[in-house]
């Protein structure tokens, strides 16, 4: 690595035409302490803020691939500022697990997560399904894993989905209807 040989739109240009990761890497290690400033300043808990710190790296590896960058720094804070609200109001608007298991047992995603930050101190547990919901992931076909991966883990709408994956919008959400479908049935036979 030559340090900081390069500007940061030399960088993001190297990134976005090899897609190599060592650029992205150099980014990535000038502007850490600056995000991760900028998250600890709004969630005020610093596992939760590198949580949420790696959650937006992982998200912009696949964002600057297309999205045009001026000036990458100013840029970059604001998008940390918006991704820490967005998260602030996703934990608010999260209805609790009783609220979501009385009346049905419909398997979803959100239930899983819910269920999940709900029990955090029920680590082997909570870890063994987490192993469990990966290795379904896995078990999917390309096509579906793809799309379920892009839409629940990384949080992509299905416009995102179709730029990246090349599919058009009624194949996306058909894998993802039926990726979610086939988690469900080999969370319940795995369970």
């Amino acid at each position: 690595m030559r340090g900081h040989s390069h500007t940061d739109l030399e960088l993001l240009r190297l990134y976005k035409e090899s897609r190599e990761l060592s650029h992205w890497g150099e980014l990535y290690a000038r502007y850490t302490s600056l995000v991760y400033g900028v998250c600890l300043k709004y969630l005020k808990d610093r596992n939760e803020a590198k949580d949420v710190m790696m959650q937006l790296f992982e998200k912009l590896v696949a964002t600057l691939l297309t999205h045009d960058v001026e000036n990458f720094k100013s840029w970059l804070y604001v998008t940390t500022r918006n991704h820490c609200l967005m998260y602030l109001r996703a934990q608010k608007a999260k209805p609790s697990f009783r609220s979501l298991t009385e009346g049905k047992q419909e398997f979803s995603l959100e239930l899983v997560e819910t269920q999940f930050l709900l029990h955090l101190d029920e680590e082997p547990e909570m870890e063994q399904n987490l192993s469990k919901l990966e290795k379904c992931i896995d078990q999917l076909v390309n096509d579906q894993q793809q799309c379920v991966r892009l839409f629940y883990l990384q949080e992509k709408c299905y416009k995102e989905i179709t730029g990246l994956t090349g599919f058009d919008l009624n194949k996306v959400k058909s894998y993802i209807q039926n990726g979610k479908r086939n988690l469900k049935i080999c969370m319940e036979r795995n369970g």
